[in-house]
């Protein structure tokens, strides 16, 4: 993936600093800044005044770059394997958009938005769930209706799907302290000689232990586990340093032994086999997020130009328009195999007016848990940009199989009955039984 790396650290800041202030009520979710990102930028090519300051600031790049930074952002996204890239845009059939502004867009689907919000709202759901395979269904967006209703729906749509290279086992377990205590829980298990995929950053919020979950794609997972107490925004900020090598991250081969970091112990141990072993467990989970963006206006560089008093974008349309509304649907999911995630954004703009083996060996061993809240980053390897972002508060809970009925089990045995006849049978012909299954 080709891409500025002056792109990179813009999207990454916005991801950073979305992520302290969405980090704030410590609930479980998923957000991409680099779904948002290509939008804004459009829109401050397009903007005036303080508009166009503001959503510059919140791009990390001048307002004249942000055009051709987007459109290079997205073309290197769809070359990432495993990652889906899109953009879309409606339109009032009345609205006339400017020739220059159009030219600029990185390319995407363009519709016409008929004026009836309900059959707006239609096509635009039916877009993103076939953008993003299903994960999300609905499009993040408000539309209007009348003289003075939406004009333009700008929307952006990432799926994300990575398989381990080494997959995870999946066990009954649970946490024996913290808030998961006593809950039984989908943990995930794994062992590997590979002891520096895990790491201690120190950052403001403390020491933080970051676990790298290597997938096929050239995207990797990143668990991000903080001390107890610690504020989600502080720790995904650590974490986000750390991955993108912004701050120093201590490898697991080369820290003390104890408890050198949340959740990791390293100690030198009798074992079977020579070599380090790392062992994980962590659970599986899934994490929904709605983001309202305008609720975070100034972070976005939407303040001003959600003010309907006046137009904003006259290098979008002669008419006057101003933000509507802005939002983001996203979900991420960690299991045994690998991640997948996938998000909406969507701002529409309206008018603008008003057992212990033998021991042999001596040798180095950490085991790394996420038994308490913790976050994720989800991160290119190359150019370590940051595609999705996350804190999970509950994994999801271990549910027993249903006990066979006694009619499941009856048949079982008369199908094993039967197979032991067949075999018998094949044998006293001199045929060969039937395969194993």
């Amino acid at each position: 993936m080709n891409m500025r790396n002056s792109t990179v650290r813009a999207v990454n800041r916005l991801t950073a600093r979305w992520a302290a202030e969405a980090g704030g009520d410590a609930a479980g979710t998923v957000f991409t800044a680099a779904g948002v990102w290509p939008l804004l930028a459009p829109l401050a090519d397009g903007a005036a005044g303080p508009a166009r300051a503001e959503l510059a600031e919140a791009l990390g790049l001048p307002a004249e770059r942000a055009a051709g930074a987007a459109r290079e952002l997205l073309a290197a996204l769809e070359g990432v394997r495993g990652l889906r890239a899109a953009t879309g845009l409606w339109t009032r059939a009345d609205l006339a958009l400017e020739a220059a502004w159009l030219e600029r867009l990185a390319p995407g689907s363009h519709g016409v938005l008929s004026g009836d919000a309900e059959a707006g709202h239609t096509a635009l759901d039916a877009w993103a769930d076939r953008r993003t395979d299903g994960l999300v269904e609905r499009m993040p967006v408000a539309l209007t209706d009348g003289p003075n209703g939406t004009r333009l729906v700008l929307a952006s749509a990432l799926t994300l799907r990575t398989r381990w290279i080494q997959p995870f086992t999946e066990w009954r377990g649970g946490a024996s302290e913290g808030p998961w205590a006593g809950r039984p829980l989908r943990m995930l298990h794994r062992s590997t000689a590979l002891l520096d995929r895990a790491r201690v950053a120190q950052g403001p919020a403390g020491a933080v232990t970051l676990l790298e979950v290597v997938g096929d794609t050239g995207v990797d997972v990143h668990l991000v586990l903080g001390e107890p107490g610690a504020r989600p925004g502080g720790v995904l900020g650590t974490g986000i340093e750390a991955v993108t090598r912004a701050r120093p991250a201590v490898p697991a081969s080369l820290l003390p032994e104890g408890r050198p970091g949340p959740g990791l112990d390293v100690a030198t141990v009798l074992a079977l086999t020579p070599g380090p072993r790392l062992a994980v467990r962590a659970p599986v989970f899934e994490v929904r997020g709605e983001h309202d963006l305008l609720e975070r206006a100034r972070l976005f560089g939407l303040e001003t130009a959600r003010d309907t008093a006046r137009g904003h974008f006259p290098g979008i349309s002669s008419q006057p328009l101003a933000v509507g509304s802005a939002r983001q649907s996203a979900v991420a999911r960690f299991h045994a195999e690998g991640f997948e995630a996938a998000a909406v954004t969507a701002v529409s703009v309206a008018v603008g007016c008003g057992v212990p083996p033998r021991i042999r060996y001596r040798t180095r061993r950490a085991e790394v848990t996420f038994d308490r809240p913790f976050g994720f980053l989800a991160v290119h390897r190359t150019s370590r940009l940051v595609l999705a972002a996350g804190w999970v508060t509950d994994p999801l809970p271990y549910e027993e199989p249903p006990e066979k009925t006694w009619e499941e089990k009856r048949r079982e045995e008369e199908e094993a009955d039967a197979e032991w006849e067949e075999e018998e049978r094949a044998r006293a012909a001199g045929l060969p039984g039937p395969p194993s299954p």
